[in-house]
Order: structure tokens, then C-alpha cells, then sequence
């Protein structure tokens, strides 16, 4: 369960306040797949930084899974990131000398978690890439680094996966094969997902649409006939 309650963010820019999220309400179950759209300057990118417990608000409270992580020491709050929550973004953030593997092995070596190739392969294999363990980056098409990257973000087992415009570098058609992918990440396992776009179409796979201008929500919608599968491009 995720609960935000009267969450604002001031920024200075020049000395001079700037409010980049004003007052914030939201709730949002376990399970919950939500988009969250707004023009540039919204507030979406302070909002998905706060969730993920990257930035902490100016004033209010967050409560994530009944912790209120607004409060937390930064070792806390660190830790909380590091086991509950996966990151997924529009650049893929790849290292381009690692192999897939590697990369989706990566957090696991820095939690100190055993039998980490095992997993790796594990997460890679759920996301259709059984044939592309040893490849690098350049040897792999954008929706499959992208697939690398969601393994990568969901091999630590979080209960909160945020996207970041996941979609942003991608054509239309693998744009829908990695939506579909989420939803059934959200269907299968039951994983909360949270992600911002610009773009209507990939919000209509979500079930609940957020929408942000100045720092306000302006509307707060349910998605009753979310987009088919295999949706045409």
C-alpha cells in the first residue's frame, strides 16, 4: 500500500521557490498498475523520484508497505530502495562491457545475495531471453535491453516496480510488446507498477490514470477497458 498525504516539494531556483509538486493526496493498493501523465514541469519526475524513495518531500508524509519512509535515516531509506523497489528507465542504463547476465546480476552483487548467476538467468529466461545471456548491449536490440533492464530491476524480488518513460526510445510495436510485458508482470505476480509517460496509448494499459499539471493532480481516473493485447501499431 502506498500513501501519500498533503506531499508538497519546493525547489530553489536562484533563491527564488519554486513548488514542483503542491499538496499531494494519493493512495494507491498493492497491485494497483498506474500511469502517471503531465506535460514537462508537471511534477511526474519529482513525484516518481519521491516514490522511489530517491528524494524526500519538502513536507508531508509517504508510507510504503506501512513504513513511513518520509521519516526514515538515509541508511534506512537506502535500504528500503535497495529490496522493495525495482527502477526501470527510458535509457536502459546498461554498462556496455557487461554481458546480459551480468547485468542482471549486478544488484545482486551488491546485496551480497548467494547463487547470483542462477537468478540472473532465472529473471532473463522470464522475460524471453534464454538465447541472449552472453550478448552485450550492442548485440541486442532496443526491446531487448530494455527486457535486460526490467530482469535486471525485478531479479531482487521488489514489490514496487517504477518505470520511468520506458517506452521513450523505443518504436511503436516494441512499445506495445514491453507494455504487455508489464501488465502481465502486474497480473501474474500481483507486482505494483508505477510508471510515467507522455504518451495516451501507453497509459491506456494501466488501470488507473493520474493526471499532474503544476504540481497538482488535475484528474485521477480508472481505466475500465484497458488496451487489448497485441494491440495494433
Amino acid at each position: 500500500m502506498i500513501r501519500l498525504r498533503a506531499i508538497s516539494k519546493v525547489y530553489r531556483a536562484g533563491g527564488v521557490p519554486v513548488e514542483a509538486l503542491r499538496c499531494i493526496d494519493l493512495e494507491m493498493e498493492d497491485g494497483s498498475f498506474v500511469a502517471v501523465m503531465g506535460p514537462s514541469g508537471s511534477g511526474k519526475s519529482t513525484l516518481m523520484n519521491i516514490l522511489g524513495c530517491l528524494d524526500r518531500p519538502s513536507s508531508g508524509i509517504y508510507e510504503l508497505d506501512g513504513v513511513r519512509v518520509s521519516s526514515v535515516s538515509e541508511d534506512r531509506l537506502a535500504a528500503i530502495r535497495n529490496r522493495r523497489i525495482g527502477f526501470v528507465f527510458q535509457s536502459f542504463n546498461l554498462l556496455p562491457h557487461l554481458s546480459a547476465v551480468q547485468q542482471v546480476e549486478l544488484p545482486l552483487l551488491y546485496r551480497g545475495v548467494r547463487h547470483r548467476r542462477r537468478l540472473a538467468v532465472q529473471a532473463l529466461v522470464e522475460m524471453g531471453l534464454r538465447d541472449r545471456l552472453s550478448h552485450g548491449p550492442t548485440q541486442l536490440s532496443g526491446g531487448q535491453q530494455q527486457r535486460v533492464a526490467i530482469a535486471r530491476a525485478l531479479v531482487g524480488r521488489p514489490s514496487l516496480l517504477l518505470a520511468d518513460e520506458p517506452t521513450g526510445a523505443l518504436d511503436t510495436a516494441t512499445s506495445h510488446e514491453i507494455m504487455e510485458t508489464f501488465r502481465d508482470l502486474n497480473q501474474r505476480l500481483g507486482l505494483t507498477i508505477i510508471l510515467v509517460t507522455h504518451e495516451r496509448e501507453v497509459a491506456d494499459y494501466a488501470r488507473r490514470v493520474i493526471h499532474l499539471r503544476d504540481g497538482d493532480v488535475v484528474r485521477d481516473e480508472l481505466n475500465h477497458a484497458p488496451l487489448a493485447v497485441g494491440a495494433p501499431s
